[in-house]
């Protein structure tokens, strides 16, 4: 075992001396990607709206300053949670319209606003993992083609050099290990943030009902004084 890791050592600085630069580019690309998966979960991470604190809060300002207050309230909210500040604004902007012109607001913001932010990257980084699989093969295959041209040198000249060979073809998959460990998270990203996405949705959704709900009970009700 401890053979082993040692040759996977040296095996490993040979690839970085030999094949700099695709070594280069392979540590760039992986990089790259580690760059997009932690930016994408940042964003998910700053766009949580916890609605168990935030409806209590929104319905007590409704009730003390009416349809303006709670306007205004939604608005202070950070432009990140795209619940009060997006959805909700939407809404209580169309207040006097009625409640089809309510969800029509919300329906076009979802539509047009927060689902493009909710997604944004995504593509990228599916496309990202992608070449970085088919990078990663690439660079792998070209090593080999060198490696294999000077086994062939070498067995005409008599030289041998089977060995060298050998670990020659052990560097070239480097190059797929990179590609895999950049791909890998990435796709995992990938799915983990469109299941985000499709239950913020419905999280949307329930938002939307409990807000036209508590404006429909604000209108028979006064502002507290």
């Amino acid at each position: 075992m401890q053979t082993a890791t040692l040759f996977a050592e040296s095996a490993f600085v040979q690839f970085l001396t030999k094949d700099t630069l695709f070594a280069a580019i392979l540590f760039a690309m992986t990089f790259f990607g580690a760059t997009l998966v932690v930016w994408r979960l940042w964003l998910n991470f700053n766009a949580k709206t916890d609605l168990n604190l935030f409806l209590p809060k929104f319905q007590e300002v409704l009730n003390k300053e009416g349809i303006e207050g709670a306007l205004k309230f939604c608005k202070a909210q950070p432009k990140t949670e795209h619940i009060p500040s997006k959805l909700f604004v939407s809404a209580l902007e169309k207040q006097r319209e009625g409640l089809a012109a309510m969800r029509k607001a919300m329906a076009n913001t979802v539509e047009l606003e927060i689902l493009p932010d909710l997604n944004f990257l995504l593509p990228t980084i599916l496309a990202f993992a992608k070449v970085a699989t088919m990078v990663g093969l690439l660079f792998t295959i070209i090593s080999m083609i060198g490696t294999f041209t000077a086994l062939g040198d070498a067995a005409k000249e008599g030289t041998g050099g089977q060995a060298s060979a050998s670990a020659e073809i052990g560097l070239a998959l480097f190059a797929t290990m990179f590609g895999l460990l950049t791909a890998i998270p990435l796709v995992f990203t990938h799915t983990l943030c469109k299941a985000w996405v499709h239950k913020f949705e419905n999280k949307m959704k329930n938002a939307g009902q409990k807000l036209l709900l508590l404006t429909q009970a604000a209108k028979t009700t006064p502002p507290m004084q």
